[in-house]
């Protein structure tokens, strides 16, 4: 492996991330220059300054090996994490060095949890930074990278296959410079849809801004302590809603469907089921809090029901109740949906809806040979036949996740937690989701870990947005063949 083109590409990314770094310093200029603004714009510099310095002494190279495509991808993320910290330590306040890296490697993973007490004591310019993390990561610093960067060259197709899990791409039948674009266009146009809806709805335009974001990086920072539930509105919740759906869904169906293809949202084997899950336990969720009279009425439990469900789901974390307060049914419901998420080809993290609907038909079929040995019986999925290779992925994945929250639930309560906070941070790390229940309920923080636990948290939440083998796959590349 050629370490110097490694260095080289993760410089360009750098770059690209220093530019989102300036873009928050201007904001914070826009604001009065606010307190944020020379910790941004000395971030920006330092930042666009290691990405630039190896350009000097590393030649351009427009073929890469597929290791070198891991290490890229992974060490950009890493990276991005690491100067994502150099606002927040400048700026002082409540970042101490662990919580500033858990705080940046929350917003670039879209995980969406916090260390933060008093969020409205950040000066806009620092808030609007949290935001952008959020929103670099929910499409993946490589891949909005290799968008934004022409020197990427011919190596844009090996980083996208990297970045893109294998389920993801069945439903992208285009070149690799056309699915890169395709991606940012759909995001950036779902992102300035949802602000224009979130300010006609009520909110600043800053709050809009930052808020659509959030919610179409599927993240969950909010610029307010109370979350969503600070501005009390049914059309602010359900234009979230909408775009938070949106954004777990397969951009690439989104995109049939934007331009009247066959293999739109609505002949979607898997947008179905997706749908249908969060209808399903919203109504079971909203009946359980209206029958221990939780709420007052059937359609307030249903409000916030709904809006729960679709913002765990969705992996985004947005709250607007307080989820420690419900039934165990509800909880345990709401738990399910941490697991399982959104769909593959989105923003979203969790195992996601397509592995589970593989999972069940694999299930399904071996109950079937068992009763038909000599039977040939084909996995297929949205008519996609799913070979022998995929399943086995599917099902690895599965098992690897399911070993991994139980690794994380273990670490959690090691350090004295109890069951349901250990094991649902856990599984809100690993699936990008943010908050959990017990001690890291949806009103509630991540400033108490010990610092030690969030450095393991933060690592959950990478191994979770890189879909655990990428990150892990890193680990073992001095023994590739």
């Amino acid at each position: 492996m050629r370490v110097n083109v490694v260095i080289r590409y993760i410089g360009l990314v750098l770059q690209f991330v220093a530019a989102f770094m300036l873009l928050s310093a201007v904001v914070s200029m826009l604001n009065g220059y606010d307190s944020a603004y020379y910790p941004l714009l000395l971030s920006s510099f330092m930042t666009a300054l290691l990405g630039t310095f190896p350009l000097f002494f590393v030649e351009r190279v427009d073929e890469i090996k597929t290791k070198e495509g891991y290490a890229i991808v992974v060490g950009s993320w890493i990276l991005s994490c690491v100067v994502g910290m150099f606002p927040y330590l400048i700026w002082g306040g409540e970042f101490t060095l662990a919580n500033a890296w858990f705080e940046s490697v929350s917003g670039f993973t879209t995980t969406g949890a916090s260390i933060l007490n008093d969020i409205e004591f950040l000066p806009r310019g620092l808030l609007f930074w949290r935001s952008a993390t959020a929103w670099i990561g929910g499409m993946g610093v490589v891949m909005f990278a290799l968008v934004v960067l022409p020197s990427m060259g011919k190596s844009r197709h090996m980083l996208s296959n990297v970045e893109l899990s294998t389920i993801a791409k069945d439903n992208f039948h285009y070149r690799s410079r056309v699915i890169l674009r395709l991606l940012v266009t759909i995001y950036a146009g779902l992102t300035i849809f949802t602000t224009l809806g979130l300010k006609y709805a009520g909110m600043t335009w800053f709050d809009a801004a930052t808020h659509a974001m959030s919610s179409c990086a599927t993240c969950g920072f909010s610029t307010k302590n109370l979350s969503v539930a600070f501005w009390d509105s049914p059309i602010i919740e359900g234009i979230m809603m909408l775009a938070m759906t949106l954004s777990a869904i397969h951009y690439g169906i989104l995109y049939a469907t934007f331009t009247g293809r066959k293999n739109n949202i609505f002949h979607s084997e898997v947008v179905r089921m997706f749908i249908t899950m969060m209808l399903l336990v919203a109504v079971i969720i909203a009946i359980s809090l209206f029958v221990a009279n939780i709420y007052p009425s059937f359609l307030t439990s249903l409000r916030h029901a709904a809006f729960q469900v679709v913002s765990i789901t969705t992996t985004s974390g947005f709250a607007t109740a307080d989820t420690n307060t419900w039934t165990s049914l509800a909880i345990l419901l709401l738990m399910f949906c941490t697991v399982i998420c959104g769909c593959a080809g989105s923003t979203s993290g969790g195992m996601k809806v397509d592995r589970l609907l593989i999972a069940s038909k694999v299930i399904r079929n071996r109950m079937q040979i068992q009763l038909h040995p000599n039977a040939v019986i084909r996995t297929k999925m949205d008519g996609i036949v799913q070979d022998e290779k995929i399943q086995s992925l599917v099902m690895t994945f599965i098992v690897s996740y399911i070993m991994l929250t139980i690794i994380g639930s273990v670490v959690y309560a090691m350090f004295g937690y109890d069951l349901l906070t250990s094991f649902s941070a856990s599984i809100a790390c690993i699936s990008n989701v943010g908050p959990g229940f017990g001690e890291i309920g949806s009103l509630d923080n991540y400033s108490e870990l010990p610092a030690m636990l969030k450095l393991c948290s933060t690592l959950l939440m990478l191994i979770g947005r890189l879909e655990i083998f990428g990150f892990i796959q890193l680990l073992f590349i001095r023994h590739w063949r």
